[in-house]
């Protein structure tokens, strides 16, 4: 029923396709009006589709700024996902286009970050059985699995939101200034400073090193963590993540792995 719906709409012109507003490897996402539209290719999983739009049902429930899912749906035979539209720019744009005011964004960034883990959501998949079955996938040899499934075990557990994906792009500053944070398809629960290794690799990867130490420093000031107690987390987070990604990610990620040890 939502599927003919939505394809009526689009014929009277109620839903256009034609406006783009991002282009990823697998999937595009469209701005209609108030609504975006995140269509994904033919071929991606349906699991990981439904599990993105129940990730973000479950975090609209906490109480976080965030796009709430609108439906769930097919378009042309391809799997959608259709979310609020928040018009606004990222926190990438703004630091982009204010380089003098980084650090009070990163600031901003930061202070997010703890909000966002001051939160539970106890029907989130948990973070270490993602990173376990991760690190099995890696072509990495079966002595250093071992290593790292050992180091992941021996971690403290613990139950907050973690997002997975945290960098300054998936953040959108509204224009009455609410921040909302997108694209909640890598959330778990589970241990705050794997989430904080993850962006931090997010900063190397995006070629900011400098940013990338900020943003580490700040964190751990903030939030009363030590700095190597994050530092464990990079290897087993750099194993699990190199499981996707291009070539040249692969090798950034894997050689956290073999060169960083923080025992």
């Amino acid at each position: 029923m939502l599927t003919v719906r939505l394809r009526k709409r689009k014929e009277d012109e109620g839903m256009k396709l034609d406006r783009v507003i991002a282009v990823r490897k697998d999937k595009t996402i469209y701005r209609d009006g108030g609504r975006c539209i995140k269509v994904f290719n033919e071929d991606y999983s349906k699991a990981d589709i439904l599990n993105e739009a129940l990730n973000q049902a479950r975090i609209e429930e906490t109480g976080l700024s965030i796009p709430k899912v609108l439906e769930v749906t097919m378009i042309d035979g391809k799997w959608a996902i259709v979310f609020e539209y928040i018009k606004g720019k990222t926190l990438a744009q703004l630091m982009e286009e204010n380089p003098d005011k980084k650090e009070e964004y990163l600031e901003q960034f930061v202070d997010l970050q703890l909000t966002v883990h001051a939160k539970t959501c106890p029907l989130l998949n948990k973070l270490k059985d993602k990173m376990n079955r991760k690190i099995s996938a890696t072509e990495l040899d079966a002595t250093t699995r071992y290593d790292l499934h050992t180091r992941l075990e021996g971690m403290p557990k613990h139950n907050k939101v973690c997002h997975g994906d945290f960098n300054p792009s998936n953040i959108i500053i509204a224009e009455d200034g609410t921040p909302y944070i997108l694209d909640w398809s890598h959330a778990t629960q589970g241990n705050a400073s794997a989430d904080v290794a993850r962006t931090y690799l997010l900063f190397w990867l995006n070629g900011d090193i400098e940013g990338a130490k900020k943003y580490l420093d700040l964190f751990c000031k903030k939030s009363n963590t030590a700095k190597q107690y994050v530092q464990k987390w990079m290897p087993i987070v750099a194993a699990s993540q190199s499981v996707k990604g291009n070539e040249k990610e692969r090798e950034f990620l894997l050689s956290w792995v073999n060169v960083v040890d923080y025992e």
